[in-house]
């Protein structure tokens, strides 16, 4: 049985996919941000009054970073080849749009948020060190043009 009003979404329960192709093993989404610009609206009445109103403007663009272990096999060099793409300005090839799904406790999709035209914009490697216990963890930064939820 889906989600009721009274139950909330659970934050491990998520997938993301990119041009129609699941992204496996990520871990961790940081970056679903929503935001307009600001007008910013400074003028006088006709009787003297200062009025400052601000207005809501166009959507920005913005950042969003997928975490996920590294690991051989797989889609191991997705990211790299994703990030070389965007690096040699094969912007066919690195523009990707896709979407972040949210799932309730049986798995199905209880909100979707549609990213387009997103890029690779910074590939990192967690920090290496000697002795830790630690996964390495490769996060993958995506500039994107657009980010809207759909139901």
């Amino acid at each position: 049985m889906p989600l009721g009003p009274e139950d909330v979404a659970v934050g491990w329960s998520f997938s993301v996919e990119c041009d129609g192709i699941s992204l496996t093993a990520i871990k961790e989404v940081k970056g679903l941000v929503m935001e307009l610009e600001k007008i910013e609206l400074k003028h006088n009445t006709s009787d003297g009054k200062y009025i400052h109103t601000n207005l809501p403007a166009r959507m920005k663009g913005g950042e969003m970073t997928f975490v996920r272990g590294l690991s051989p096999g797989r889609d191991s060099n997705s990211f790299e080849k994703w990030m070389k793409a965007a690096q040699f300005g094969k912007m066919g090839d690195a523009r990707k749009g896709g979407f972040v799904k949210i799932h309730d406790y049986e798995g199905n999709v209880i909100k979707r948020y549609k990213f387009t035209n997103g890029w690779a914009r910074k590939l990192e490697i967690s920090t290496l060190t000697a002795g830790d216990t630690k996964t390495v963890d490769e996060s993958l930064t995506m500039a994107f043009d657009s980010l809207e939820p759909e139901a």
